[in-house]
């Protein structure tokens, strides 16, 4: 064995081997491989080995596609031929219109990734897949692309041409410790000796957190046990004279495909069950779960009502084995949160179909820092400390019940509520709000015209339009008042506290006292890592002058990371997380002065306490920190108040806005409001794939202050015409808000992907962000938007079209 390498990858399954093949792809091959037994000995030897194109979100839709071109590419290596059915296609069955809906908008998503999916008739369905029943069925999504692959034959093949690179494979070695050391490299314990190495990759299946635990940390992953059975030969498919298409169907909670003359049907049943979370016997290994078909037999009626044929043959074969799911069942592909040289590739529910395009992400953030997509919706620090393996049990469960269900817009699941809450949370309910979740925040999303009001999820304007359109109104009007909980807060002290600032921040750094600056932080390819909110507090009798560092609430450990991973060995910089110990009441309006100054004492007067001023204060007596900035577009403060306090601080503003004409108000008001301002969202407009000057940020980039992280990528950067620009968009219908992913068309050519849209209720216009061609980002332009399947006009408007000049927020 080697004694030294530069990486080292635990786990010989379609995840670990994917991460070796593509580091070498990369150009790493002084790697290592290690796997206590055989290769493929895990999860990955039973799996059904589906290979999908199919995907929710553009950067899944990506991986997806590179996992098809690569199995492509090994199928028809002679050295090492892998066996792939590719193009048998595959249909999602549908028998509501709300389902249909979400085909035809993942289909304008997939679009822009250059992936063509068919939305289908029921009648389509049948001629397509002579062997269902079109009973109880609208349609369906076609996927031609669709197909499945011989797992050992591919994880042998990858395992073959790494070797062939230069990697090296260790098979029947354990892993039995993992240290880290000052400098941040590691040494892997193993039963025939160490390793040193700089990058250690966790890619352990259902032992994910045997290994974790050797570092430290536990990983939101959970095990359930998963049957599938293989069919004796069918007439019907022996006599086809071609392959089966695939079959998924949330109407009954199962699977089929073509296997030899049979096929293999898999379950997604309500009765689950999870696996090995307390322990798993060091001897399972290339090992199943009991057979437990009992469990599966209502799921079963419903597959023979669609597949009559399946009443009328015998099963060869049944196989329960484990498989792997995290909280939002997306897997964990990335640094692990709170360590240094420690990523993961773990949480692969659908690893064979995925595992291809998982590792290429991967081993690119490994080499390079960054992958070529905005990698947030599989990072692992998207989950926090609230990320327990009982909650993603919970969770595991919800998603494997709702497999092949996707989730509607604003559509939140009730498994594992509610996980973060504030001493609020009772008292907003008894106000009739009704919740979102954000990093397993509850958030109040909307108020509840009575407590019997629901609205139905929908990719349409729901119930809830006129609702927020009234909480706007009284906002724009009056003054409103909503709790922002998790947002998250570094306290930033030290001598070089600025210093260290300016050189993470692209632009100009706030260093006066008492006074608030808005910055971005760039990775070291000058494209967009972070968005921050920088105030200085003055000394007070709380405590010395600091910084508070604030960002988004999904961006924790993100950001956690990014700043102490850039910290100088001879800086003096200390940060502190106070995200949990503090909320932010926010007060917006016009008359939110004379709400304020009825309730804490000092001069709020807008001489005395301008736009973008920070003071400490009390609101009656709860201790508050008050910063003037708004994400609505109007008068607003910020006001952070201890979580001991919030009730005390928010039951004085409730009381000091009787007077004032004060309602609460919730998050679908603030998107509707930040759009019309032309305020952007971290990872839904800010995004690692675009640099400031392509997302409408010039403003905020100071090229000539000197050296920060990105400038010389960004400075290169500038020599080049940009990929695409983010513009602010009219759409022309008021049937559908426009969804994140949809596709900018001019004639039958994609020019732009659209990231947030929303109803603009004080312009009265449908308003979307996206970004576009550079020749298409001047305003005027006009372009078609394919939005659920409907063809519609979209004009590229000025970013702010409410109050340009920012008047109403400087009053």
């Amino acid at each position: 064995m080697k004694s030294r390498t530069k990486a080292v990858v635990i786990g010989g399954g379609i995840a670990g081997c994917s991460t070796l093949y593509h580091l070498c792809e990369e150009g790493w091959t002084d790697v290592v491989l290690i796997e206590r037994d055989e290769l493929t000995s895990g999860t990955t030897w039973h799996s059904a080995a589906q290979v999908t194109n199919f995907g929710m979100t553009q950067t899944m839709v990506g991986l997806k596609s590179h996992s098809i071109a690569l199995y492509k590419k090994l199928r028809d290596d002679p050295d090492y031929p892998v066996g792939y059915h590719h193009g048998d296609g595959g249909i999602r069955l549908a028998n509501t219109e709300g389902q249909m809906q979400g085909y035809r908008h993942f289909a304008s998503m997939a679009r822009g990734m250059g992936v063509d999916y068919e939305v289908i008739d029921a009648a389509e369905c049948a001629r397509r897949h002579p062997l269902i029943s079109t009973e109880n069925l609208l349609g369906g999504l076609w996927d031609g692309e669709d197909g499945d692959i011989d797992p050992a034959q591919l994880c042998q093949a990858l395992a073959f041409h790494a070797r062939k690179a230069g990697a090296d494979v260790y098979r029947h070695t354990s892993v039995t410790g993992l240290t880290q050391h000052e400098d941040d490299t590691w040494t892997v314990h193993t039963d025939k000796g160490d390793i040193d190495c700089d990058v250690v990759v966790n890619a352990c299946g259902y032992r994910v957190n045997e290994v974790g635990a050797m570092m430290g940390v536990q990983h939101p992953v959970a095990a359930l046990e998963h049957q599938y059975f293989v069919t004796e030969d069918i007439a019907a498919i022996s006599e086809a004279g071609h392959r089966m298409p695939l079959l998924r169907c949330p109407i009954s909670d199962y699977y089929s495909r073509q296997e030899k003359n049979g096929l293999l049907v898999g379950f997604y049943e309500q009765d689950c069950k999870t696996w090995g979370l307390d322990g798993i016997s060091p001897d399972f290994s290339n090992d199943l779960c009991p057979d437990d078909l009992d469990r599966v037999m209502e799921v079963l009626e419903g597959a023979f009502q669609r597949m009559p044929v399946l009443a009328e043959v015998g099963i060869k074969r049944v196989v329960n084995g484990p498989i792997t799911y995290t909280i939002d069942g997306a897997p964990l592909v990335g640094p692990i949160p709170g360590k240094r040289n420690a990523y993961c590739i773990i949480g692969l529910r659908a690893g064979l179909g995925e595992g291809g395009g998982h590792g290429w992400l991967l081993a690119q953030q490994i080499v390079h820092g960054e992958a070529c997509y905005d990698t947030w919706v599989i990072d692992p620090r998207r989950f926090t400390a609230h990320a327990t393996v009982e909650l993603t049990a919970l969770k595991a469960i919800e998603d494997y019940q709702n497999e092949f269900r996707f989730h509607f817009p604003h559509e939140h699941r009730p498994a594992g509520r509610p996980a973060k809450t504030t001493p609020l949370t009772p008292v907003l309910a008894a106000e009739r709000a009704d919740f979102t979740v954000v990093n397993g925040w509850e958030r109040v999303d909307y108020l509840k015209p009575n407590p019997d009001f629901h609205f139905t999820p929908s990719f349409g304007f729901d119930e809830t339009f006129d609702l927020v359109a009234a909480e706007v109104r009284n906002l724009a009007e009056h003054v409103g008042l909503t709790e922002v909980n998790g947002f998250n807060r570094i306290e930033i002290t030290g001598r070089d506290a600025h210093w260290f600032l300016d050189r993470m921040i692209c632009g100009t750094v706030q260093k006066r006292e008492g006074r608030v600056g808005l910055g971005y932080l760039l990775n070291h390819h000058g494209t967009i890592k972070c968005e921050a909110t920088i105030a200085n507090l003055p000394a007070s009798h709380r405590g010395p002058g600091r910084i508070w560092y604030g960002s988004a609430a999904a961006s924790e450990y993100h950001d956690m990371d990014w700043l102490t991973a850039n910290i100088g060995p001879d800086e003096d910089v200390h940060l502190r997380s106070l995200t949990n110990d503090q909320t932010i009441l926010v007060l917006a309006g016009p008359k939110a002065r004379a709400v304020l100054s009825d309730c804490a004492r000092g001069d709020w007067s807008r001489e005395a306490f301008p736009w973008l001023s920070v003071r400490e204060c009390h609101i009656g007596f709860a201790p508050a920190t008050v910063m003037g900035v708004s994400f609505s577009g109007e008068l607003a403060y910020e006001i952070h108040v201890p979580n001991a306090s919030l009730y005390a601080a928010y039951l004085a503003l409730r009381a000091a806005g009787e007077a004032h004409g004060l309602k609460l108000f919730g998050a679908r008001a603030v998107e509707s409001m930040r759009m019309e301002k032309g305020f952007l969202h971290w990872k839904a407009d800010l995004l690692t794939e675009f640099d400031p000057f392509e997302t409408a940020l010039d403003r905020f980039v100071k090229l000539d202050k000197g050296e920060f992280v990105g400038r010389r990528a960004l400075l290169g950067r500038q020599k080049d015409e940009p990929n695409k620009r983010l513009v602010t968009l009219a759409i022309d219908t008021q049937r559908f808000p426009a969804h994140p992913g949809a596709s900018l068309m001019q004639g039958n050519r994609v020019i732009g992907t659209v990231t947030s849209g929303h109803w603009g209720h004080r312009v009265g216009m449908n308003l979307a962000y996206a970004f576009v061609e550079p020749e298409y980002a001047e305003t005027g332009q006009q372009m078609v938007l394919d939005l659920c399947g409907e063809h519609t006009a979209a004009e590229v408007i000025e970013k702010s079209p409410y109050d340009p000049n920012f008047s109403r927020m400087r009053a």
